[in-house]
C-alpha cells in the first residue's frame, strides 16, 4: 500500500480545488504535485510543494551581479556559469517539499544530509504498519572484496532463497512481538515508544523533507551516483526525474557538471598534462595512491 486511504482522500480533495496564484509556477512540476511515485516495494516519493524555478535562480544572481549581466548572457548560459563556478546562493532561492515513504535503514543514511527540514512519522504516538522492505533476488549480493562499503556478486539459487526467508521470517516475527507487546487485551501493554525498539531496520517510515535546490543537488550528486547504495539511489533517481521537470536548465547544468562531470586533484591534472605531452605515466611515478590512481584511470577511460 503506497498511500493510506486518509492520505489519498486529502490529496484528492486538494487536487479537486485548484486555486489561482500570482506566484511563479513551473509547468513541469505542476504535473508532479501530489502524485506518489512508487519506489522499492512499498515506498514512494511525492511533491507536496515547491517554490521558484529557473528564472528565480537567474533573478537572484542578477541582483548580486548587477544590471549588466542580462544583456550578455541568457538564462541557461547564466545558470551553467553559476554551476560551473560553484556559486551556491542563487540555487538556494528554489525549494521543494517532499513526502517520502522509505525503509528505516535508508532514512538513517538520508538523514546524514543535515541541510533540510525534516518531520518524521512518530512511532511514539502511532502504530507502524506491517510493511517491510524485502529485496528482489537480483538485489541480494555478497560483500565486495575490494570495497568495504559496496556489494559484490549477486547471490544465487539456494543461498538467495535462504537469505530471503530469513529476512521475511525475522521481520514478521519482530512485528508479531511488537503487536503483542503494545496490545492492551488482558494486559496493560507496553508503551509504543518502547515497543518500537524491537522493530527491524527494514520497516517503513514516512517523513516530510524540505530542502533548497543547492543542497538537493548535493544530495543527488552523492545518492544518484552509481556507487551509492541501491536502496537510496532509486529514491534519488525518482527525485531527479521531478527536478528535471521543475528546473530544466538548472538540472541540465547539474547533470553536465556534477553527475556526468569529474573533479581532478592537482596531481591528476599534472599527470594528465604529462600524458597529453606523450610522456608515459604510471601509478608509481604519479604521486597518487593505488586507490587514487584507479579512480583517475576510470575518469580518463584507461
Amino acid at each position: 500500500m503506497l498511500l493510506t486511504p486518509e492520505q489519498q482522500e486529502e490529496i484528492d480533495q486538494l487536487r479537486s480545488t485548484p486555486q489561482l496564484t500570482l506566484r511563479a509556477v513551473a509547468p513541469g512540476m505542476e504535473g508532479h504535485l501530489y502524485r506518489a511515485k512508487p519506489v522499492l516495494d512499498h515506498g514512494f516519493v511525492r511533491v507536496v510543494d515547491y517554490m521558484g524555478d529557473d528564472a528565480a535562480i537567474c533573478q537572484a544572481a542578477r541582483v548580486s551581479y548587477g544590471k549588466g549581466t542580462k544583456s550578455v548572457q541568457n538564462d541557461a548560459g547564466l545558470i551553467r556559469y553559476l554551476m560551473r563556478h560553484w556559486h551556491s546562493t542563487p540555487f538556494e532561492m528554489c525549494e521543494i517539499k517532499l513526502h517520502v515513504k522509505l525503509p528505516v535503514f535508508v532514512a538513517r543514511q538520508w538523514i546524514r544530509h543535515r541541510t533540510a527540514n525534516v518531520n518524521e512519522y512518530s512511532a511514539r504516538y502511532s502504530i507502524l504498519d506491517r510493511e517491510f522492505y524485502i529485496p528482489e533476488p537480483e538485489s541480494l549480493a555478497a560483500q565486495s572484496v575490494v570495497n568495504n562499503q559496496g556489494r559484490g556478486q549477486v547471490l544465487q539459487g539456494a543461498e538467495a532463497a535462504r537469505v530471503l526467508e530469513i529476512l521475511k521470517s525475522d521481520s514478521n516475527r519482530a512485528y508479531d512481538n511488537y503487536e503483542s507487546m503494545i496490545s492492551d487485551d488482558g494486559q496493560d501493554g507496553l508503551a509504543r515508544e518502547l515497543a518500537r525498539m524491537n522493530l527491524p531496520a527494514n520497516i517503513y517510515t514516512q517523513w516530510y523533507w524540505k530542502v533548497d535546490l543547492h543542497n538537493l543537488f548535493h544530495f543527488l550528486r552523492l545518492r544518484a551516483d552509481s556507487h551509492a547504495q541501491y536502496e537510496i539511489r532509486v529514491y534519488a533517481d525518482a527525485i531527479c526525474e521531478m527536478v528535471r521537470d521543475w528546473v530544466p536548465a538548472a538540472y541540465g547544468a547539474f547533470e553536465d557538471y556534477r553527475l556526468g562531470g569529474a573533479v581532478l586533484s592537482a596531481k591528476s591534472v599534472e599527470c594528465l598534462k604529462r600524458m597529453l605531452a606523450g610522456e608515459p605515466v604510471t601509478q608509481e611515478d604519479s604521486g597518487m595512491s593505488k586507490g587514487e590512481w584507479r579512480e583517475f584511470e576510470a575518469v580518463i577511460g584507461r
